[in-house]
């Protein structure tokens, strides 16, 4: 099987979501994170008091910099920056949970992909579906783009809004871990589980266009 780590990508194609009832919101595309173009609008987001649970509020800019940068220079840990109608609109970050965060806390099986991702806090109306079709995206982009498996997230547990997006995605909680900062629920999703779930009622894209 092709590894991840360092397999060449491609955006997210717009007609992943062109038949989903959120079609509205405009095409989704995910590239992969510039930190030099793109850690001011991180650092906006991940400071916003809507971000807490990513506990990176007190962060500067020069730190978010930084941060970005290693993340680019990793082969266990990429970040990915998410449009909606040609708009950043969510982050997403993928590491291999068998060599980053869950390393020696849950065994990781072939194919595993973790997964975080941060929707931009709101700055004006709201837009009707927009964190559904993002779930989905970044979901449709592991198991296409990146080839996973299962997709592996640990939620804070109080974070009970990811936790019904999860739960909408096909996400199982296996048991509630403890990780730096926080109390987590360890949750897993197989491409079966996904594609049965209420947001991934499509076939799913096998591999890169």
């Amino acid at each position: 099987m092709t590894d991840w780590r360092t397999q060449a990508t491609e955006p997210l194609s717009a007609q992943t979501v062109r038949e989903e009832a959120w079609k509205r919101i405009g095409p989704v595309r995910l590239d992969r994170v510039v930190p030099e173009r793109d850690a001011l609008t991180l650092h906006h987001w991940l400071t916003h008091p809507a971000s807490a649970f990513w506990q990176m509020t007190e962060l500067g800019l020069d730190d978010v910099l930084a941060y970005q940068q290693r993340l680019a220079e990793s082969t266990d840990e990429h970040a990915w920056i998410g449009r909606v109608a040609g708009r950043p609109r969510f982050m997403v970050e993928t590491y291999d949970p068998a060599r980053v965060l869950l390393k020696g806390v849950y065994r990781a099986r072939a194919g595993d992909v973790g997964m975080h991702l941060l929707v931009a806090p709101p700055d004006g109306p709201r837009l009707h579906g927009l964190t559904d079709a993002v779930m989905a995206a970044t979901m449709r982009f592991c198991f296409g783009t990146l080839r996973a498996q299962r997709v592996v997230v640990e939620p804070d547990v109080r974070n009970a809004a990811i936790a019904a997006k999860n739960a909408a995605a096909g996400f199982r909680v296996v048991r509630e871990i403890d990780l730096p900062g926080k109390r987590a629920a360890l949750s897993v999703c197989s491409r079966e589980d996904f594609a049965s779930s209420r947001l991934g009622a499509r076939t799913i894209h096998e591999g890169p266009r």
